[in-house]
């Protein structure tokens, strides 16, 4: 029993810190009830996600191509595309017509909140070691060891791609011709980068060095543009209540 509270602890905390940091990005903060709602379906939509993964990574399992081309599509659309459609799902269909929606930068607040909240569960599952680790000591350094790269990696990603996908969430509130131009952008180009952490993760095997660098330079980048984001979105008008 112990095991898994240190499982969870552990899990949540790098959501909990980045959630921290994020918070304060936003001059006139949340109510505590919406970020904790926000935060928990988040958590709730990471388990139907894992089933749609594992169900569509069966499928193209099955397709008569090559399997680097099976990977890439696993990758992309399995993983990355499913869990980015999710959580802007989540802020769609619990946040924009919520009387607290009321300023462009929630819809970027929000997306990493929910973000964050998937990022959770997904470290919680990851944390949960083989049969083959049975000491107290060998779990708990385990457990902060991959917590820890999980706070710098994974975490970070899922937070920075939703961020991304607020950012164009946010512009489209003020692009009406062109709203579901700029929301499936922001979701493609969300998925890409997302993808390609996911490529650069699995290379870490074969090209440590040069997948590490990789990684550094897309979550940098990443995080340069989300900032810009932020700064931008701050400027736009207040557009009040949003249907």
């Amino acid at each position: 029993m112990a095991n898994y509270i240190i499982y969870i602890f552990f899990g949540i905390a790098p959501s909990i810190i980045w959630l921290l940091f994020y918070l304060r990005k936003d001059a006139h903060p949340e109510p505590n009830k919406m970020v904790l709602k926000i935060f928990f379906w988040g958590i709730l939509a990471t388990l139907p996600t894992l089933i749609m993964e594992l169900g569509l990574s069966e499928t193209l399992s099955r397709l008569n191509i090559p399997l680097t081309f099976i990977l890439i599509l696993k990758l992309f659309i399995g993983v990355a595309l499913v869990e980015e459609i999710i959580k802007y799902l989540v802020v769609r269909d619990k946040v924009l017509k919520d009387p607290e929606f009321d300023e462009p930068v929630d819809a970027m607040i929000y997306m990493i909140i929910a973000a964050l909240g998937f990022a959770a569960l997904e470290n919680i599952l990851v944390l949960i070691p083989g049969k083959d680790v049975i000491l107290f000591s060998q779990i708990f350094k385990q457990t902060i060891t991959i917590s820890f790269l999980r706070f710098v990696g994974a975490t970070f990603l899922h937070a920075l791609s939703s961020g991304l996908v607020g950012y164009f969430l946010a512009l489209s509130f003020f692009e009406t011709k062109k709203r579901g131009q700029l929301i499936i952008s922001g979701l493609i180009i969300a998925t890409i980068l997302h993808g390609l952490f996911n490529f650069f993760i699995m290379g870490l095997e074969k090209d440590f060095w040069l997948s590490l660098v990789s990684i550094i330079i897309l979550l940098a980048g990443l995080g340069l543009f989300v900032s810009f984001g932020f700064k931008k979105v701050k400027k736009l008008k207040s557009v009040c209540k949003i249907k």
